[in-house]
């Protein structure tokens, strides 16, 4: 299985934040959206880095209240692992793992495409092993 897959099910809407917003409209964003990360790119949908809650707490407590005024390009990270669409489910696991992050954009000739989360992956790890218990079980009643 591949990214395609996640992302035919999830749909390909990513929510992003340019590079000047304030860490306070990001989080305001964040907010709006029930999510946990922002992709932090340009007008042409090049991703420029990525911005979580993490990042924004790690600079509160750094810079106090006032950090939140600073712009999102200064506590993004800026070293983003993306993906493509046919990448395999199971490597894009495995990057979130060994890299330790919750966020992997999909990217294809140099454009944002979609977003898979950990959530995501695991939403489909659980299908995937329920529905092969349940093909199993299936053969063992008919053997």
């Amino acid at each position: 299985m591949t990214v395609a897959r996640i992302l035919s099910q999830k749909g390909r809407t990513v929510v992003t934040v340019q590079p000047h917003r304030t860490l306070a409209e990001a989080a305001a964003l964040l907010t709006e959206k029930g999510i946990g990360a922002l992709v932090v790119s340009d007008a042409g949908q090049t991703v420029l880095g990525m911005l979580s809650e993490r990042d924004i707490i790690r600079a509160v407590v750094r810079g106090g209240g006032a950090a939140l005024e600073a712009p999102v390009s200064r506590h993004m990270t800026a070293k983003v692992v993306c993906c493509t669409r046919s990448t395999a489910i199971d490597e894009v696991m495995e990057l979130m793992t060994d890299g330790r992050f919750r966020h992997v954009p999909v990217v294809e000739d140099d454009r944002l495409v979609g977003l898979v989360s950990i959530g995501d992956v695991v939403k489909h790890r659980i299908e995937s092993v329920e529905a092969e218990h349940q093909a199993l079980r299936e053969y063992i009643a008919t053997a």
